[in-house]
């Protein structure tokens, strides 16, 4: 299958590599880190129907990268994209397109976008220390993902029940138009499993 082309709502996004740099990731020094979030831009994008690629307005519909996780809370903790810029992250993401078996170890995550820890006490670095979940996903197989197409319509913000400030994500219990998995990982074999097992006797 043939790449597909840089949206044209990303031609103003700096590139690391040749690949869009996401506008919620974690840029510093000019400087950015694939797999991190600025979560300033994050909340930001959530109060403001920003897709998380791009940084622009979403239209009449969107997408969401949904895991089984998230659909068992019942909220997509991360902003949502306009549907093209999630087909391109499809593509070009390692954790969407399945070349990344694992996440992304928190000591990683946490060091300077330079790839080194950072030592500049003025530095906003220590605020993007990885969150609890990042921190429990840390070094784990990746997850399933689906891609969910939702009218902008029933766009709803998650908050959290004793800090409404707090923007938990988007609300997963509405309206959905269309589902599709966006990568699968292997699953083992059942019958194989028990043959192994009755042959070694056990």
């Amino acid at each position: 299958m043939s790449a597909l082309p840089t949206p044209i709502r990303c031609n103003s996004r700096p590139r690391v590599g040749g690949l869009v740099v996401p506008w919620i990731s974690y840029e510093h020094g000019g400087h950015a880190t694939f797999g991190t979030i600025d979560p300033v831009k994050a909340h930001r994008a959530l109060a403001h129907r920003l897709c998380q690629v791009c940084g622009q307005r979403l239209e009449e519909r969107f997408c969401l990268a949904v895991r089984p996780m998230d659909v068992r809370i019942g909220f997509a903790p991360e902003p949502a994209l306009h549907p093209e810029c999630l087909a391109y992250s499809k593509q070009q993401c390692p954790m969407l397109s399945g070349a990344a078996a694992t996440y992304r170890t928190s000591s990683a995550t946490a060091k300077h976008p330079a790839g080194r820890p950072c030592d500049d006490p003025g530095c906003s670095c220590p605020k993007i220390a990885p969150d609890e979940g990042h921190s429990a996903r840390s070094g784990r197989p990746a997850d399933d993902f689906d891609a969910w197409m939702i009218d902008i319509a029933n766009y709803r913000l998650k908050k959290g029940p004793r800090q409404p400030n707090v923007l938990l994500g988007l609300d997963l219990a509405v309206p959905v138009l269309r589902i599709r998995p966006i990568r699968r990982n292997p699953r083992p074999d059942v019958a194989e499993l028990l043959t192994l097992v009755r042959s070694l006797g056990l």
